[in-house]
Protein backbone atom coordinates (compact mmCIF):
# COMPACT_ATOMS: atom_id res chain seq x y z
CA UNK A 1 0.00 0.00 0.00
CA UNK A 2 1.87 3.16 -1.09
CA UNK A 3 1.44 5.75 1.82
CA UNK A 4 1.95 8.82 2.36
CA UNK A 5 2.42 10.37 6.13
CA UNK A 6 2.24 14.16 6.83
CA UNK A 7 4.10 14.77 9.93
CA UNK A 8 6.49 12.06 10.22
CA UNK A 9 8.85 13.14 12.79
CA UNK A 10 6.75 14.20 15.56
CA UNK A 11 6.41 11.78 18.77
CA UNK A 12 3.66 9.60 16.86
CA UNK A 13 5.21 9.64 13.23
CA UNK A 14 8.16 8.78 14.46
CA UNK A 15 6.78 5.66 15.56
CA UNK A 16 5.10 4.80 13.10
CA UNK A 17 7.82 5.26 10.78
CA UNK A 18 9.63 2.63 13.53
CA UNK A 19 6.81 0.33 13.58
CA UNK A 20 5.96 0.01 9.91
CA UNK A 21 9.87 -1.12 9.50
CA UNK A 22 9.34 -3.88 12.12
CA UNK A 23 6.18 -5.61 10.22
CA UNK A 24 6.23 -8.30 8.00
CA UNK A 25 4.65 -6.48 5.59
CA UNK A 26 5.31 -2.77 5.50
CA UNK A 27 3.59 -0.04 3.96
CA UNK A 28 5.62 1.75 1.20
CA UNK A 29 5.86 4.90 2.76
CA UNK A 30 6.44 8.31 1.52
CA UNK A 31 7.30 10.89 4.40
CA UNK A 32 6.47 14.49 3.85
CA UNK A 33 7.74 16.74 6.12
CA UNK A 34 7.54 20.58 6.82
CA UNK A 35 10.08 21.32 4.95
CA UNK A 36 9.11 19.70 1.76
CA UNK A 37 5.50 20.68 2.09
CA UNK A 38 4.14 23.89 3.38
CA UNK A 39 0.43 22.68 5.03
CA UNK A 40 -0.02 26.33 5.67
CA UNK A 41 -0.52 27.14 2.01
CA UNK A 42 -3.84 24.35 1.49
CA UNK A 43 -4.18 25.24 -2.08
CA UNK A 44 -0.30 24.13 -2.66
CA UNK A 45 0.16 21.42 -1.06
CA UNK A 46 -2.99 19.92 -2.19
CA UNK A 47 -1.63 20.84 -5.58
CA UNK A 48 1.88 19.24 -4.60
CA UNK A 49 -0.42 15.65 -3.38
CA UNK A 50 -2.25 15.25 -5.87
CA UNK A 51 0.85 14.56 -8.44
CA UNK A 52 1.93 11.83 -6.20
CA UNK A 53 0.22 8.30 -6.55
CA UNK A 54 -0.86 6.76 -2.95
CA UNK A 55 -3.76 4.07 -1.53
CA UNK A 56 -3.58 5.97 1.93
CA UNK A 57 -2.75 9.32 3.44
CA UNK A 58 -2.04 9.36 7.70
CA UNK A 59 -2.62 13.15 8.75
CA UNK A 60 -0.12 13.52 11.77
CA UNK A 61 0.26 17.11 11.26
CA UNK A 62 -1.51 19.63 13.58
CA UNK A 63 -0.98 22.70 15.28
CA UNK A 64 -0.60 21.35 18.46
CA UNK A 65 0.93 23.61 20.57
CA UNK A 66 -1.73 24.27 23.09
CA UNK A 67 -1.24 27.92 24.62
CA UNK A 68 0.28 29.36 21.36
CA UNK A 69 -2.80 27.82 19.73
CA UNK A 70 -5.56 29.93 21.84
CA UNK A 71 -3.68 33.25 20.67
CA UNK A 72 -3.75 32.11 16.61
CA UNK A 73 -7.52 31.10 16.18
CA UNK A 74 -7.28 31.69 12.52
CA UNK A 75 -4.15 29.56 11.63
CA UNK A 76 -5.32 26.98 13.97
CA UNK A 77 -8.57 26.08 12.19
CA UNK A 78 -6.39 26.42 8.72
CA UNK A 79 -4.04 23.44 10.00
CA UNK A 80 -6.64 21.64 11.99
CA UNK A 81 -9.64 22.06 10.33
CA UNK A 82 -9.59 23.21 6.75
CA UNK A 83 -6.58 21.61 5.16
CA UNK A 84 -8.02 18.14 6.76
CA UNK A 85 -11.02 18.27 5.01
CA UNK A 86 -9.58 19.79 2.09
CA UNK A 87 -7.00 16.24 2.11
CA UNK A 88 -10.10 14.26 2.48
CA UNK A 89 -11.43 15.95 -0.78
CA UNK A 90 -8.32 14.49 -2.28
CA UNK A 91 -8.89 11.07 -0.65
CA UNK A 92 -12.10 10.72 -2.42
CA UNK A 93 -10.64 11.75 -5.75
CA UNK A 94 -8.08 9.71 -5.26
CA UNK A 95 -10.37 6.41 -4.17
CA UNK A 96 -7.57 6.59 -1.18
CA UNK A 97 -7.87 6.14 2.89
CA UNK A 98 -7.39 8.82 4.91
CA UNK A 99 -6.55 8.25 8.43
CA UNK A 100 -6.50 11.82 10.43
CA UNK A 101 -5.27 11.88 14.41
CA UNK A 102 -7.28 13.98 16.14
CA UNK A 103 -7.47 14.63 19.86
CA UNK A 104 -9.28 14.12 23.66
CA UNK A 105 -9.54 17.75 23.60
CA UNK A 106 -12.42 18.10 21.65
CA UNK A 107 -14.30 16.95 25.22
CA UNK A 108 -13.61 18.98 28.26
CA UNK A 109 -17.08 21.49 28.55
CA UNK A 110 -19.75 17.99 29.26
CA UNK A 111 -21.23 17.31 32.13
CA UNK A 112 -20.52 13.72 31.98
CA UNK A 113 -17.66 12.27 34.37
CA UNK A 114 -17.20 8.86 32.62
CA UNK A 115 -14.94 7.11 29.66
CA UNK A 116 -16.14 9.14 27.24
CA UNK A 117 -17.18 6.96 24.01
CA UNK A 118 -17.07 8.18 20.06
CA UNK A 119 -20.56 8.51 20.57
CA UNK A 120 -20.73 11.06 23.09
CA UNK A 121 -21.22 15.10 22.16
CA UNK A 122 -17.88 17.43 21.60
CA UNK A 123 -17.69 19.56 23.97
CA UNK A 124 -14.43 21.77 23.75
CA UNK A 125 -13.18 24.59 26.13
CA UNK A 126 -9.84 25.60 23.79
CA UNK A 127 -9.55 26.80 20.58
CA UNK A 128 -6.96 24.05 20.01
CA UNK A 129 -9.86 21.36 20.69
CA UNK A 130 -12.78 23.32 18.81
CA UNK A 131 -10.23 23.23 15.72
CA UNK A 132 -9.55 19.39 15.89
CA UNK A 133 -13.43 19.00 16.18
CA UNK A 134 -14.17 20.93 13.40
CA UNK A 135 -11.68 19.17 11.20
CA UNK A 136 -13.56 15.69 12.20
CA UNK A 137 -16.57 16.96 11.43
CA UNK A 138 -15.30 18.47 8.20
CA UNK A 139 -13.85 14.89 7.43
CA UNK A 140 -16.71 13.17 7.81
CA UNK A 141 -18.94 15.54 5.57
CA UNK A 142 -16.63 14.63 2.49
CA UNK A 143 -17.32 10.91 1.15
CA UNK A 144 -13.82 9.95 1.62
CA UNK A 145 -13.10 6.54 3.37
CA UNK A 146 -11.68 7.94 6.85
CA UNK A 147 -10.89 6.96 9.87
CA UNK A 148 -10.58 9.45 12.35
CA UNK A 149 -8.43 8.46 15.55
CA UNK A 150 -8.82 10.26 18.72
CA UNK A 151 -5.55 10.09 20.48
CA UNK A 152 -4.34 11.62 24.14
CA UNK A 153 -1.60 12.74 26.62
CA UNK A 154 1.05 11.35 24.39
CA UNK A 155 4.19 9.93 25.33
CA UNK A 156 6.87 8.60 22.73
CA UNK A 157 10.78 8.87 21.86
CA UNK A 158 10.44 11.63 19.67
CA UNK A 159 9.19 13.57 21.98
CA UNK A 160 6.79 16.26 21.29
CA UNK A 161 7.67 18.56 18.19
CA UNK A 162 8.11 22.34 20.21
CA UNK A 163 7.33 21.41 23.23
CA UNK A 164 11.01 20.34 24.49
CA UNK A 165 9.88 16.97 24.64
CA UNK A 166 6.99 14.90 26.32
CA UNK A 167 5.68 15.06 30.20
CA UNK A 168 7.53 11.81 31.04
CA UNK A 169 10.86 13.06 30.10
CA UNK A 170 9.50 16.58 31.86
CA UNK A 171 8.90 14.73 35.10
CA UNK A 172 12.27 13.06 35.06
CA UNK A 173 13.85 15.89 34.71
CA UNK A 174 11.88 18.47 36.76
CA UNK A 175 12.46 15.84 39.16
CA UNK A 176 16.19 15.19 39.02
CA UNK A 177 17.17 18.92 38.81
CA UNK A 178 14.30 20.60 41.44
CA UNK A 179 13.30 17.58 43.45
CA UNK A 180 9.72 18.88 44.14
CA UNK A 181 7.25 18.77 41.09
CA UNK A 182 3.65 19.98 41.59
CA UNK A 183 1.29 19.00 39.43
CA UNK A 184 -2.40 19.30 38.73
CA UNK A 185 -4.33 17.08 40.09
CA UNK A 186 -7.71 17.70 38.87
CA UNK A 187 -8.17 16.74 35.35
CA UNK A 188 -8.41 13.35 34.58
CA UNK A 189 -7.11 12.01 31.37
CA UNK A 190 -6.24 9.02 29.35
CA UNK A 191 -1.99 8.47 29.26
CA UNK A 192 -0.80 6.88 25.57
CA UNK A 193 2.12 5.60 23.98
CA UNK A 194 2.99 6.81 20.75
CA UNK A 195 4.07 2.96 20.06
CA UNK A 196 1.00 1.90 21.39
CA UNK A 197 -1.57 4.19 18.92
CA UNK A 198 1.38 2.98 15.93
CA UNK A 199 0.82 -0.17 16.50
CA UNK A 200 -3.09 0.03 16.64
CA UNK A 201 -3.50 2.29 13.46
CA UNK A 202 -1.77 -0.51 11.49
CA UNK A 203 -4.48 -3.01 12.95
CA UNK A 204 -7.41 -1.03 11.98
CA UNK A 205 -5.93 -0.79 8.06
CA UNK A 206 -5.21 -4.55 8.25
CA UNK A 207 -8.66 -4.98 9.18
CA UNK A 208 -10.10 -2.47 6.82
CA UNK A 209 -12.19 -0.67 9.65
CA UNK A 210 -15.09 1.05 8.78
CA UNK A 211 -14.87 4.66 8.09
CA UNK A 212 -15.45 6.96 11.62
CA UNK A 213 -14.37 8.13 14.82
CA UNK A 214 -12.02 5.35 16.93
CA UNK A 215 -10.80 6.45 20.58
CA UNK A 216 -7.15 5.11 19.95
CA UNK A 217 -5.61 5.35 23.92
CA UNK A 218 -3.95 3.27 26.68
CA UNK A 219 -6.45 1.66 29.44
CA UNK A 220 -7.10 3.36 32.51
CA UNK A 221 -7.09 6.68 33.83
CA UNK A 222 -5.17 9.10 35.44
CA UNK A 223 -4.64 12.51 37.08
CA UNK A 224 -1.66 14.51 35.59
CA UNK A 225 -0.41 14.30 39.12
CA UNK A 226 -0.75 10.53 39.34
CA UNK A 227 0.70 9.99 36.35
CA UNK A 228 4.07 12.03 37.20
CA UNK A 229 3.46 10.21 40.73
CA UNK A 230 3.91 6.67 38.52
CA UNK A 231 6.87 8.64 36.37
CA UNK A 232 9.00 9.36 40.10
CA UNK A 233 8.30 5.73 41.63
CA UNK A 234 9.24 3.89 38.26
CA UNK A 235 12.40 5.63 37.97
CA UNK A 236 13.35 5.63 41.47
CA UNK A 237 14.03 9.34 41.67
CA UNK A 238 14.50 11.47 44.83
CA UNK A 239 11.23 13.68 44.00
CA UNK A 240 8.64 15.19 46.19
CA UNK A 241 5.16 15.06 43.90
CA UNK A 242 2.59 17.67 45.04
CA UNK A 243 -1.07 17.46 43.81
CA UNK A 244 -1.99 21.25 43.02
CA UNK A 245 -5.27 23.12 41.18
CA UNK A 246 -6.33 24.21 37.70
CA UNK A 247 -6.34 27.28 39.28
CA UNK A 248 -2.65 27.23 40.68
CA UNK A 249 -1.14 26.57 37.42
CA UNK A 250 -2.74 28.91 35.39
CA UNK A 251 -2.22 28.68 31.26
CA UNK A 252 -3.52 30.86 28.45
CA UNK A 253 -5.66 27.98 27.40
CA UNK A 254 -8.02 25.95 29.65
CA UNK A 255 -7.27 21.95 29.87
CA UNK A 256 -10.25 20.21 30.19
CA UNK A 257 -10.88 18.55 34.04
CA UNK A 258 -12.19 15.46 32.32
CA UNK A 259 -11.22 14.11 28.97
CA UNK A 260 -10.83 10.22 29.98
CA UNK A 261 -11.73 8.46 26.49
CA UNK A 262 -13.29 4.86 26.16
CA UNK A 263 -11.65 2.60 23.85
CA UNK A 264 -13.50 -0.45 23.98
CA UNK A 265 -15.17 -0.16 20.40
CA UNK A 266 -11.08 -0.35 19.36
CA UNK A 267 -11.43 -3.70 21.68
CA UNK A 268 -13.63 -5.11 20.05
CA UNK A 269 -12.44 -4.93 16.50
CA UNK A 270 -8.53 -5.62 16.74
CA UNK A 271 -7.74 -6.76 21.03
CA UNK A 272 -7.60 -4.26 23.85
CA UNK A 273 -5.27 -1.70 24.29
CA UNK A 274 -2.51 -2.54 27.04
CA UNK A 275 -2.81 -0.65 30.82
CA UNK A 276 -1.21 2.84 29.99
CA UNK A 277 1.29 1.53 32.91
CA UNK A 278 2.57 -1.14 31.50
CA UNK A 279 3.30 1.38 28.60
CA UNK A 280 4.92 3.39 30.32
CA UNK A 281 7.34 0.86 31.59
CA UNK A 282 7.53 -0.32 27.99
CA UNK A 283 8.55 3.26 27.08
CA UNK A 284 11.19 4.09 30.30
CA UNK A 285 13.06 0.62 29.36
CA UNK A 286 13.38 1.76 26.32
CA UNK A 287 14.95 4.89 27.10
CA UNK A 288 17.13 3.42 29.65
CA UNK A 289 16.06 4.59 32.67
Amino acid sequence: MRTVLLGPNGQLGTDIRAGNAARAKPLDILCIDRAKLDLSDIDAAITALRSIDFDCLINCSSYHKTDDVERNAQLAFAINAHLPQALARLCAEKGARLVHISTDYVFGGQAKRAPLTEADGKAPINVYGASKGMGEDLVLRTSADAVILRVASLFGVAGASGKGGNFVETMIRFGREKGHLRVVADQMMSPTSTVDIAAALFGLLDQQAPRGVWHVVNSGSATWHEFAAEIIKRTKIAAQVEAISSAEFPTPAARPPYSVLDNAKLGAAIGKMRPWQDALDSYLAAKGY
